[in-house]
């Protein structure tokens, strides 16, 4: 057997083995959704970096970056803002200690808030974790090529279900110090060798067009901001990330993550697009990633799983591809228990049934993950590649629930209505734009000669003015809400109020 294949097994085969040991430990809710809140600050740096480190980055951010350059690098750029704007509010978040964003809607807002943020948030995350099981599929193809893609989706899609129907978020935040130092590990082994391949950075510079080096590239600045709203919004409303932030044994813990998380991203994700650069560097050009028409989007998007396999020493290819294992895992596995602790927590046990016993909960939640699962897989069908199902998804809750989320924290004067109508002008106007987009509309008029694009790097521009202009509008014409909506939001001003 192929020894690329031999240590992926193996690799796969200890990952479940954590969970079915993690999973004698889950008793209740608490245990399977925030881990019992007794995460460590080392634990909790590494599965907050393997969360956001996904296929959106190996496959879309990396396919970007071969065609376009070291302009990808927008996409990282707005997580790289989000968590500086997030080590703010990390240990109010923990504060708070509930188990949703939808949890802390509804304490804000209204109780329609609570179901229109699940909504959204099912819907992102739903596609984000399709798109990890696409990625999946493309490695198994990539390592036995009998194996078609869409087969190796039903692969990966069971093996997640396996682990986080365990043990839940005890399973993920395990199982991810390990999965961190394999991706990290990977990519640094990994990038001096493909540069060495390009020719060193002369060979690279002369190979691949001038755009690929400068700042905006081939794409302007208005396609550069459309990657990195989408990915800074996605992120200042990330359920993963905060439910994580609940998972935390104290705020100083949740404070000091957020600090490793920035740097551990910054540097993988800078890593990472490297890598995919060097690569075309050395295929530029060349097939399977130049199609009839050009360069092949969904094929790009595969570079660095192809130079693991193909143009690097076999250690430093099997290093590589268990960290490209790690990366789909770890995201997979998150974006699936997030819509699942949402339907649980927010629309069974809030409005269904609100008696359901510890065991009837975390019962009911398995049986989410492997319905949402399936959900994923049919949703696979819908795009063609990973660039463009990242760009919708992270529009999805950066529009639709971000505003909303940060307004929170940040205003006293924001009304339960207003918050509750951004939620839906934010998710409306990203289904909308998908519809259009998959109908073959290519732009849509706006009159007095002006068209928006409807290519999903434009897809955040009407999707966050619609929600921004709702929270400002709608809460200039209802009533200031009342002292205990925003006073836990505000626990320190209130205190001081008090004294």
């Amino acid at each position: 057997m192929d020894i690329y294949l031999v240590v992926i097994i193996l690799y796969l085969v200890f990952l479940v083995g954590v969970g079915v040991v993690k999973s004698r430990g889950v008793k209740d809710q608490e245990g399977f959704m925030v881990a019992g809140r007794s995460v460590s600050a080392t634990f909790l740096v590494a599965t907050l970096v393997c969360t956001w480190i996904g296929s959106g980055s190996l496959f879309g951010g990396a396919g970007r970056a071969y065609r376009e350059g070291f302009s990808a690098l927008w996409m990282s750029a707005g997580a790289w803002v989000g968590i500086a704007i997030v080590y703010f509010l990390a240990p109010r978040v923990r504060r708070i200690a509930q188990y949703t964003v939808p949890d802390i809607l509804e304490m804000r807002y209204t109780p329609a808030a609570r179901v229109l943020g699940t909504l959204a948030i099912v819907i992102a995350y739903l596609t984000i974790a399709s798109y990890q099981f696409m990625g999946g599929g493309r490695l198994l193809h990539i390592l036995v090529p009998s194996i078609d893609p869409s087969t190796g989706r039903l692969f990966a899609c069971a093996f997640v279900v396996v682990v986080i129907a365990l043990a839940g978020m005890r399973s993920i935040v395990s199982v991810d110090l390990i999965n961190g130092i394999m991706i990290t590990l990977g990519i640094l082994i990994a990038a001096p060798i493909a540069l060495s391949a390009a020719g060193g950075w002369s060979g690279l510079t002369t190979t691949l067009p001038e755009t690929h080096f400068t700042t905006f590239g081939n794409i302007g600045w208005a396609s550069c901001l459309g990657l990195f709203f989408p990915t800074l919004f996605l992120l200042l409303g990330e359920s993963g990330m905060y439910q994580k932030f609940m998972s935390a044994r104290s705020e100083i813990d949740a404070k000091k993550a957020v600090i490793g998380m920035i740097v551990g991203v910054i540097v993988v994700e800078t890593v990472l697009d490297s890598v995919a650069i060097f690569g075309a560097g050395v295929h530029w050009g060349s097939a399977p990633f130049q199609g009839a028409e050009g360069m092949d989007r969904a094929t790009t998007e595969t570079i660095i799983l192809f130079m693991a396999r193909h143009d690097m020493p076999t250690l430093a290819g099997v290093i590589l591809l268990v960290g490209a294992v790690a990366i789909i895992f770890s995201t997979a596995t998150t974006f699936l228990i997030v819509p699942s602790t949402n339907i649980t927590r927010d629309l069974y046990q809030r409005f269904i049934n609100p008696q359901a016993s510890q065991k009837g909960m975390v019962l009911f939640q398995r049986l989410t993950i492997v319905v949402l699962a399936a959900v994923s897989l049919i949703v696979t069908n819908f795009f063609t590649n990973v660039l463009d199902m990242a760009l919708y998804a992270y529009t999805m809750v950066g529009a639709a629930v971000t505003p909303a989320l940060l307004v929170a924290f940040l205003s006293r004067r924001v009304t339960p209505i207003a918050g509750t109508v951004s939620v839906a002008a934010g998710m409306l106007a990203t289904i909308v734009f998908g519809a259009l987009n998959q109908l073959g509309w290519e732009e849509l008029p706006l009159g007095f000669g002006l068209a928006l694009p409807l290519d999903y790097d434009y897809i955040v521009y009407p999707a966050a003015t619609a929600s921004l202009l709702s929270l400002v509008l709608v809460s200039l014409f209802t009533p200031a809400p009342s002292e205990e909506k925003w006073r836990p939001f505000w626990a320190k001003a209130a205190q001081a109020k008090a004294d």
